[in-house]
């Protein structure tokens, strides 16, 4: 064999194994997975549904939060908020140990605030810290009174676990699913809670089981009604949202025992009274919010059957509904306003029930509520006034009150000026 196809063979040779190594690199470059993308967990980016808000004060849209580690996203909130207020005929004294209630007042209407993990399959809510409800046509007293005598400086607290995206349950001190006013002035479009707020329960202990699938909520639950502190109500709502601008809502409920607060004592009876304790009641409402205008009418009715055992003589009823409405003029300057009217059945010289103003009373209500935002902060005036018709009236000759206003029960109207400021954040 001569030198040239010596040399040729070996070249053939030498490429033939250059190729065969170039190849097997190349497979096993292929055959190395890519490293995995590294997944970047954003904290801090819940959808926070508590405390609600009415419209005119917003929800901090960038809440204080902190990342407990194995534990997830804490987030953290409060109120300051304060008000002075001068009313026309206040109600008649009241009985000790109750506090009485007074013309004029300065004092705070929050200083609460609130912890809450809301998302993960675990979550919960805590609200602490002192409060007053001032409500139109009824008692006020101080925030430390009301604090004491209602849910305590812990109103709210409650857990939750998340099944899916369509059920859950939560259980321990929540707000209750009746009516349409929120608890606390913050979360509201006025200072003062209404006239038909005053037949609701507020805050309640129990167990709720929530479901949501599209424009359909629905929550049911086991309470106990007043704070009662005995769970025996039953109580629902069911919300249909049509679109963007258009919401229909039903909720209510009803105590299927009977609760004796008369044998309880005068402090006991103040967050849980006897007649609504023991009532049912059905509430019905629609709102439309649509660029500056938020309007939400609603209709409500609550029945109390006779029970001589737990002292109740006669049964009663109440109808009546309420418009609240406002209209944002700018980002910083908002106008609200609500007008209600509720009657009760039976004959006012029959005596019987009270669930208002006596028996067979009725009270038309109107308030106006300008309203200044300034980022987290506000100040806002308020006007109303509460007429009533046909009162049970009192005659000191014979040592009785009227069921009216005014320290002898007797006074058919009340104005009240108001104004609060604070901060919320």
């Amino acid at each position: 064999m001569d030198s040239p196809t010596v040399a040729m063979r070996f070249t053939l040779s030498s490429l033939t194994v250059a190729l065969l190594s170039s190849g097997s690199a190349l497979a096993a470059d292929l055959a190395a997975p890519a490293p995995a993308p590294v997944a970047v967990v954003e904290h801090c980016k819940a959808t926070l549904s508590l405390p609600a808000y009415g419209g005119v004060i917003k929800p901090n849209p960038n809440p204080s939060c902190f990342t407990l580690g194995g534990f997830g996203d804490i987030y953290v909130g409060g109120a300051i908020t304060g008000y002075a207020y001068t009313q026309t005929n206040p109600f008649p004294f009241s009985a000790a140990p109750l506090p009485s209630d007074r013309a004029a007042r300065v004092d705070f209407t929050n200083i609460q605030g609130w912890i809450q993990k809301a998302d993960g399959p675990f979550q919960f809510y805590v609200q602490a810290g002192a409060y007053a409800i001032p409500a139109l046509g009824f008692l006020n007293y101080s925030a430390l009174d009301q604090t004491d005598l209602l849910f305590t400086p812990l109103p709210v607290a409650f857990g939750k676990y998340v099944f899916n995206d369509n059920w859950s349950i939560q259980g321990g001190r929540m707000p209750t699913l009746i009516g349409t006013e929120a608890p606390f002035t913050f979360q509201n479009l006025n200072i003062s809670r209404g006239l038909l707020f005053n037949q609701e329960n507020i805050i309640n202990h129990g167990v709720q089981v929530n479901y949501s699938d599209g424009p359909w909520s629905a929550s049911v639950a086991g309470t106990d009604g007043f704070f009662s502190g005995n769970i025996s109500w039953l109580t629902g709502a069911v919300t249909y949202k049509l679109d963007d601008n258009n919401t229909f809502g039903i909720n209510g409920g009803v105590n299927l025992d009977r609760t004796d607060v008369l044998s309880r004592s005068l402090r006991y009876s103040y967050a849980t009274p006897l007649f609504q304790q023991n009532s049912g009641i059905l509430s019905i409402n629609y709102t439309y919010s649509n660029g500056p205008w938020t309007i939400t009418p609603y209709f409500q009715y609550t029945n109390v059957a006779r029970d001589f055992k737990i002292g109740i003589a006669e049964g009663a009823s109440t109808y009546g509904g309420a418009v609240l409405a406002s209209y944002a003029f700018t980002d910083n300057f908002a106008l609200a306003g609500r007008v209600e009217y509720i009657a009760q059945t039976g004959d006012r010289f029959a005596g019987g029930t009270s669930l208002l103003y006596g028996a067979g009373s009725s009270a038309l209500s109107f308030t106006v509520t300008p309203t200044f935002t300034f980022d987290r902060y506000f100040v806002r005036g308020e006007y109303s006034r509460v007429q009533l018709y046909d009162i049970t009236r009192g005659d000191l000759v014979f040592g009785t009150l009227g069921t009216g206003f005014g320290r002898t029960g007797n006074r058919t109207s009340q104005d009240r000026y108001m104004i609060e400021g604070g901060i919320t954040f």
